[in-house]
């Protein structure tokens, strides 16, 4: 049983987009109604978007925010806050400008308000970090948290990407050092674990597209949640090397921790390891500390201390003050070990774990996706890197031997081989797999007014033969004859004149005719435009289900798991309608079978409609012998996007 202490900071905290505009009522929800405005003259931008919201509440600005938090800069500003009377503190920028509202706050005891642009995490700590006469000394207390902290994506969308590398990796530091912290308890390792996944995600999709909104917010969450960790566990090694680095030294503070951080974890890895395997699991790497290294390097982070500019001279004084107060650490601090740790970060070494296959594959993968760098293309680069991971990840999990992979080559050779100009084998394999529906899922979802799509199939032929509305495309063959009248529309339920419609179907037997070499030309497929009404009407025949092939190597991977070929019975549609959006779709036969077990996943809820058996005379007159069927529907088009 674990045994463990909890205590949560109470900071309110307000996350989104555009909620920069939600500050003056954060201001005045605390009583306050004079604001000292901090913010870095670098943040001219977002600094005046913040004052037109604060409006008249803002009496007073102090732009000159330090590195570290000297306490000559506090005692500036702390002039400033008096002379104007302010009764809170609102500061705009990353750790820097959170530092120094927090030291104005601890000597005042007023509210702070905070709003990170980068990914420091500090502003959900009670921990303050000051220099005086070059010595950084860190402290903690409940009045140095932030009253309310204010996390805007918007604000991050424009930080530079060095920028955005160094203070992730920051943010990486709290929540690693959280999972091996002496007080580390369920809540914080679940944080932290969230928080490492989060960065490990965002930061290479940053460096394809640093604009990503949504990988923005990814890391803006994980820096709330690693900043949390900080707050509520003790830190180790890291940190404290950190704050001697940068007190001491005079480096900047994120380079540093990006710096430092691998080799802080292979310091700490042998008397860490199961901490060390769930930041490893996490990151989708082997081995951690090494993995942190590779991240890094991989996005074009600094990876030496002598890239900051740090003298090799000094490292023996940096181990020296590293462990003259002893605290809180997995593993014993000692002046040898410091001094190895900084010497690996001054030449950027990149730290080495265990020999293993494991860190062999890994280095390998590395390679595989630094070979992408130069793709031209920022979506195609992150693509075939995602691919490469995910592949790489999925033999080293599974083991895969020499035959199992030689089989798997063979197979998809085999695929290949039996495709043809009316056979796709791959598509089957993509459909039976419920990739196509995933993909049309993701790209076709995004219309709630709109019908729902459904995947093409293998049997579409393009150019099918135009026919008059009310024809009958069945050819003459042998089925419950089905009569077609559906129309096609926008979102507003307007109709859609001269809409393409091709339509196509298997027969009553499950067969389509590019697989019935016998016919003669094309047969229950069909080209047609809808009229003034946006309507189309044709006879057809009952759709059946029925097997894909099953003869080919896909029909041997379904039988290899125990699956059927079959799929419903149903009806495709593809529409084309000038200024709307393509929609492919199935409509399928309420009562028929395998509507829950369709092979190729494509079955959706709403595309399941009656098909209403009917007798006596037809709506265009033809005389029927018998039950003959009924479709009536509505399909919605979506309009083009802009």
């Amino acid at each position: 049983m674990r045994t463990f202490v909890y205590s949560s900071s109470p900071s309110r905290v307000v996350f989104g987009a555009g909620t920069v505009g939600r500050l003056a009522e954060e201001v005045e929800r605390l009583g306050c109604s004079r604001v000292l405005l901090l913010a870095g003259p670098a943040l001219a931008g977002i600094a005046a978007r913040v004052r037109e919201v604060l409006g008249d509440l803002v009496v007073a600005e102090f732009d000159g925010a330090a590195m570290h938090t000297p306490v000559e800069v506090t005692g500036r500003a702390l002039d400033v806050l008096k002379e104007a009377a302010a009764d809170v503190i609102v500061a705009v920028g990353g750790g820097s400008t959170t530092g120094l509202a927090k030291a104005l706050a601890v000597r005042t005891d007023l509210p702070q308000v905070i709003l990170p642009t980068t990914y420091a995490g500090s502003e959900v700590t009670p921990v303050l970090g000051e220099t005086r006469d070059g010595r950084k000394v860190t402290r903690s207390s409940p009045a140095i948290l932030p009253e309310t902290v204010v996390y805007d994506v918007d604000l991050t969308l424009t930080l530079p990407l060095p920028m955005t590398v160094t203070s992730g990796i920051n943010a990486l530091a709290h929540a690693v050092e959280a999972l091996y912290a002496a007080d580390a308890n369920p809540v914080t390792d679940q944080q932290a674990l969230d928080a490492v996944s989060r960065i490990g995600r965002a930061l290479p999709r940053l460096a394809s597209d640093p604009a990503d909104p949504e990988a923005r917010a990814d890391l803006l969450h994980a820096a709330w949640l690693a900043g949390t960790c900080l707050a509520t566990v003790g830190m180790g090694l890291h940190h404290k090397l950190c704050h001697t680095l940068g007190g001491s030294f005079g480096l900047p503070h994120a380079e540093t921790h990006t710096v430092v951080l691998p080799h802080a974890m292979a310091y700490n890895a042998p008397a860490a390891p199961e901490a060390m395997r769930r930041i490893a699991d996490a990151l989708g790497v082997p081995d951690a500390p090494s993995g942190v290294y590779d991240l890094v390097a991989s996005l074009g982070g600094p990876t030496s201390l002598r890239g900051l500019g740090m003298a090799e001279s000094d490292l023996a004084r940096a181990a020296d003050l590293a462990v003259a107060t002893p605290y809180p650490n997995p593993r014993e601090l000692t002046f040898d070990g410091i001094a190895g740790l900084l010497a690996g970060a001054w030449r950027g070494s990149r730290p080495e774990g265990p020999p293993s296959t494991e860190a062999a594959l890994a280095r390998l993968s590395e390679d595989v996706v630094a070979s992408f760098a130069r793709t031209p293309d920022p979506r195609v680069r992150t693509l075939m890197t995602d691919l490469v991971r995910r592949l790489h990840a999925f033999v080293a999990a599974n083991d895969v031997t020499d035959a199992e992979w030689q089989y798997a080559v063979d197979f998809l050779t085999r695929t290949g081989q039996i495709c043809t100009p009316t056979r796709q084998e791959f598509v089957l394999l993509s459909d039976t797999l419920g990739i196509s529906s995933a993909v049309d899922l993701l790209t076709n979802s995004r219309t709630p007014d709109t019908t729902p799509s459904a995947v093409l199939g293998p049997f579409y032929v393009a150019g099918p033969p135009e026919t008059p509305l009310g024809s009958d495309i069945s050819g003459g063959l042998h089925g419950t004859p089905l009569w077609v009248d559906v129309r096609v529309t926008d979102t507003a339920g307007r109709p859609l004149q001269d809409a393409v419609v091709d339509v196509w179907q298997s027969n009553e037997d499950g067969f389509y005719d590019v697989q019935l070499p016998d016919l003669d030309g094309p047969v229950l497929r069909a080209r047609l435009r809808s009229d003034g009404d946006g309507r189309i009407t044709f006879w057809s025949i009952l759709p059946s289900h029925y097997p894909i092939p099953a003869d080919g190597p896909v029909g041997q991977m379904l039988e290899a798991v125990g699956r059927h070929p079959y799929r419903a019975p149903h009806l495709h549609f593809m529409f084309d309608a000038p200024g709307h959006r393509r929609l492919v779709t199935q409509l399928f036969v309420a009562g028929g079978a395998y509507l829950d077990s369709d092979t190729v996943f494509g079955v959706k809820d709403a595309l399941v409609v009656d098909f209403t058996p009917q007798s006596g005379p037809a709506p265009d007159g033809r005389p029927v012998d018998g039950e003959w069927r009924r479709l009536d529907y509505t399909f919605r088009l979506a309009p083009l996007a802009g």
